[in-house]
């Protein structure tokens, strides 16, 4: 069975449809004109410095390490997601693939079970059932609110930019299965692709905070897992162009 080459382009400009959310936000906001690299770093600047505040004026110096290591993690999905960003509209690629991959939206949705999911198991699951609850443990008996509001920011932050990695490395695949490349194109295709099993392995730095929260190990490791094997599938795929006429995959 052939596949189709990728005969549609995109743009060299990012426009509507073809970035991530978070990219359509950034841009869109009156008055503020932010590089994508601008962003990240006020961003990671912004959580960080509210974090070690909170952990001096509450004495929550236990939940400052365990927090820097999810900005730390959420700032290399941040600069991950802007690399794939550019890097996959710098291509001449097929313009479903774009569509599919930032148009949808998708990862919102699966950010937004993960994170409906995360808060559940925080505040629900993991009270019922652990003697020491992680909330409790980082937060103490009776957490405060600012600082809770702080950790649910940031774990938002991390669930997007999660959903988000794994949604590229499941269209990813489909895009290796469907169209085939120019050998410089797939070049390209093979390292955007490692550049997410990297932000994936960059999630391994959380399992020190959860080795005895058997759920959330599972979840972020199962996650790691799963990113990693889809997208080297997706990378062994990839079909290099050997000329001839190359047809849908019905």
């Amino acid at each position: 069975m052939q596949q189709q080459q990728c005969d549609e382009a995109a743009g060299p400009d990012p426009v509507y449809g073809e970035t991530w959310v978070y990219e359509s936000i950034v841009g869109a906001l009156p008055g503020i004109d932010l590089t994508d690299w601008q962003a990240v770093l006020l961003q990671i600047a912004i959580f960080e410095v509210a974090l070690l505040f909170l952990a001096w004026a509450y004495d929550l110096w236990n939940a400052a390490l365990a927090g820097t290591a999810a900005v730390f993690v959420a700032a290399v999905g941040s600069l991950a997601m802007v690399r794939l960003g550019e890097e996959t509209r710098s291509l001449a690629l097929p313009e479903s693939y774009l569509r599919l991959l930032f148009g949808s939206s998708i990862e919102v949705v699966l950010a937004v079970l993960a994170f409906i999911a995360l808060v559940t198991h925080l505040f629900v699951f993991d009270p019922e059932r652990a003697a020491n609850p992680l909330v409790e443990t980082l937060f103490g008996e009776q957490p405060d609110v600012i600082p809770v509001y702080l950790m649910l920011l940031v774990l938002w932050d991390l669930c997007y930019r999660i959903g988000t990695s794994w949604w590229a490395s499941v269209v990813a695949l489909w895009r290796s299965y469907r169209f085939t490349f120019d050998g410089e194109t797939a070049a390209e295709l093979r390292r955007i692709d490692l550049t997410n099993v990297a932000f994936g392995l960059a999630q391994l730095v959380l399992v020190p905070f959860i080795l005895d929260r058997p759920v959330l190990l599972f979840a972020v490791g199962g996650h790691v897992v799963a990113v990693t094997v889809v997208s080297t599938l997706a990378v062994l795929a990839l079909t290099v162009e050997t000329g001839g006429e190359k047809q849908v995959v019905d």
